[in-house]
């Protein structure tokens, strides 16, 4: 690549981002091209072009098969839970899709309708979510396998026409039965859609006749439990609808939320520009090539990397159903890379975390073949220097961290590898992609020193496929992202930047503690924490102190084999950061504990460890990955648990 090619297309991006996201567009097919890139006559509510139509579906499956490629692998299903693979064409696919269009178009689902996809990862959720995005219907994933309250607060706040679930999902060690909580959430809801549309799947107990009348309010029919196959087999395929780039194209639930939950909303147009632009330009795939995202479509990166971002760009898609370990071990991923002949791999740390713990040195490695892998990305959680250092040596790959959020939709910060390969910074997510004009700023608004570490701010407008608003209210958009730095997105996250421009994030701004008047960053104290050979991962909260206010805390879970006494090692970890960070710091104590609590997409909950250790109410939130782990750290965080819930 040329040098400099990145410096010039953020310089373009920012002094005349009208003119570098038309130029983006070109990469779509459009009903009605786009003549004008941003309305901002409502601002700070921006939209992207404002006067173009255009179908998600139709640019992720049509136009490939209409261009002769209908025979290229669109979609690879690997269940690790079931020992079985599955490849789509690009024409099968779009087969399958228009075909499941039109069973939802038959249930009466229609342009602007809702449709609550409650799925594990299994092929039908690729399928109903394109087929949404084919008819102009919102999708909106629910995690499969979320306890039927938080199903229902997602039914209640989006409102959705139909469900469609199956009957149930795979875990290492368990079955989990879907059926029963959707009929329980449907009850919880108040909500009456016109159909429940169940993917049958082997092995499961629950009949769907069992649940005929579920959602019904008394005063009409009851609501028809519907068979996937059954209905396909009589589906007629339907053509895509153009819909305006302005119009939703799903809704994305964050995690954690209580009470009312807050919906992402993407809009069409954006996305499919953004998600274009980056699969050239961030991750280097092209038509062919085989990227695999190991997430879940539930989450913001499912939606990006899985489904939209490889079939714009008209690559081959990994659909893994399996973990980094246990599946049947620490060997999975490679085993994924080495069957498909993955060439980019996006992970969250949290796995390379687990692989690690599992399997220090590698040894796993040696039973595949990944020459074919040319680039890991990380994201999902701050990806620690040792954890770098230990994939970059085993893997012999570029290993590239980037930073993004369920709101933003893809990258803020990136090493754009397509574009310019920019050199890696251990820690550091690289520079601002294109199009994020990016600040750090102190808590009255005032731009910090190159060094300084402050909050982490997106100047307005935001660039196509971030979030145009919250499902059902501009207003909560503005007062929870567009009101503490006035003309800024609020990031949430606080950080600093280098001489060169690096970014380093250092965690959420409620992760900056305050020890006898000094602000200190518990990522900072991780990063040293995670260095000793001895740790696999850990977290430092700030737990409330009489004397100086607040004190650091390490959590730490140590790699498999590992012989050391907890005192010993609290004693070399607290060295370590005296010498790396400086007394200042006054950390004194390192736990070590069996697990860390997690999100499912590897986030680890250091509000609700910090909560609990303070004794203040705090909420598990539904995200989490396994709520065991809290009651493990209950004796060791707080003797007495105090849960709102056990509390009211």
């Amino acid at each position: 690549m040329t040098a400099g090619a990145y410096q010039r297309a953020y310089e373009k991006s920012l002094t005349d981002p009208k003119s570098f996201w038309l130029q983006a567009a070109a990469g779509v097919e459009w009903e009605v091209p786009p003549t004008r890139a941003l309305d901002d006559s409502r601002a700070p509510l921006y939209r992207w072009f404002p006067d173009a139509r255009l179908n998600a579906c139709a640019n992720a499956l049509d136009r490939h098969v209409a261009a002769g490629h209908g025979d290229r692998t669109a979609l690879v299903y690997d269940s690790a839970m079931l020992g079985a693979t599955e490849s789509f064409t690009y024409a099968r696919l779009l087969d399958e899709v228009s075909r499941f269009a039109g069973v939802l178009r038959a249930q009466g689902v229609d342009q602007g309708d809702r449709v609550i996809l409650y799925l594990p990862m299994i092929p039908q959720a690729v399928i109903a979510m394109l087929a949404c995005a084919r008819i102009g219907a919102v999708h909106s994933v629910v995690f499969g396998g979320f306890a039927p309250r938080e199903v229902a607060s997602r039914v209640r706040d989006a409102a959705p026409t139909v469900i469609v679930t199956a009957s149930g999902g795979l875990e290492p060690n368990r079955r989990v039965e879907y059926l029963p909580a959707v009929d329980e959430a449907l009850r919880l809801s108040g909500h009456r859609v016109r159909a429940v549309i169940v993917a049958e799947r082997d092995g499961f107990a629950h009949d769907r006749s069992e649940f005929d009348g579920a959602g019904s309010d008394g005063a009409g029919d009851a609501v028809p439990w519907l068979s996937w196959t059954e209905e396909m087999a009589g589906a007629t395929a339907v053509d895509p609808v153009p819909v305006a780039a302005t119009d939703p194209l799903y809704i994305l639930y964050t995690s954690g939320t209580t009470g009312t939950p807050k919906g992402v909303v993407r809009d069409t147009g954006g996305a499919c520009v953004a998600l274009t632009w980056s699969m050239a330009n961030i991750y280097d795939v092209g038509p062919g090539q085989v990227m695999w995202t190991a997430s879940d479509v539930g989450w913001v990166v499912g939606h990006s990397y899985i489904v939209y971002g490889p079939l714009l760009a008209g690559a081959t898609t990994v659909l893994y159903e399996g973990k980094p370990v246990g599946t049947p071990d620490a060997g999975a991923f490679w085993r994924v890379i080495d069957d498909h002949r993955v060439d980019v791999l996006f992970t969250a740390p949290t796995a390379l975390r687990a692989i690690r713990k599992a399997d220090p040195e590698a040894s796993l490695l040696a039973e595949h073949d990944l020459s074919s892998l040319r680039t890991l990305f990380a994201a999902g959680e701050r990806l620690d220097t040792d954890t770098y250092r230990w994939a970059a040596e085993h893997l012999q790959v570029p290993v590239v961290d980037h930073w993004w959020q369920t709101e933003t939709g893809w990258a803020i910060c990136v090493n754009p590898r397509g574009l310019e390969a920019l050199p890696i910074k251990p820690g550091s997510p690289t520079v601002p992609a294109p199009g994020f004009d990016l600040e750090i700023v102190d808590g009255s608004g005032a731009p910090q020193a190159s060094g300084d570490e402050g909050n982490i701010v997106i100047r307005l407008p935001l660039p196509p496929g971030t979030l145009t608003t919250l499902w059902g209210s501009d207003e909560r958009y503005v007062s929870s992202y567009l009101t503490a730095f006035p003309g800024f997105y609020a990031t949430g996250d606080s950080g600093y930047r280098d001489e060169d421009g690096y970014l380093f994030v250092m965690g959420r701004t409620d992760d900056v503690i305050n020890v006898a008047g000094h602000r200190l960053s518990t990522g900072a104290i991780e990063q040293v924490v995670g260095s000793h050979p001895a740790v696999a991962e850990c977290a430092v909260i700030g737990v409330a102190d009489a004397l100086k206010g607040q004190k650091a805390v390490a959590y730490v879970v140590l790699k498999s084999g590992v012989d050391v006494e907890p005192e010993d090692l609290q004693r070399q970890l607290v060295g370590l950061v005296r010498q790396e960070i400086g007394p200042v710091a006054d950390f004194r104590t390192a736990v070590v504990v069996d697990a860390l609590p997690k999100t499912r997409s590897g986030k680890i909950l250091r509000k609700t460890m910090r909560q609990m250790a303070d004794g203040e109410d705090y909420v598990v939130p539904s995200t989490i990955e396994d709520p065991a782990v809290i009651d493990a750290l209950q004796p060791v965080l707080r003797p007495e648990p105090r849960t709102a819930s056990e509390r009211a």
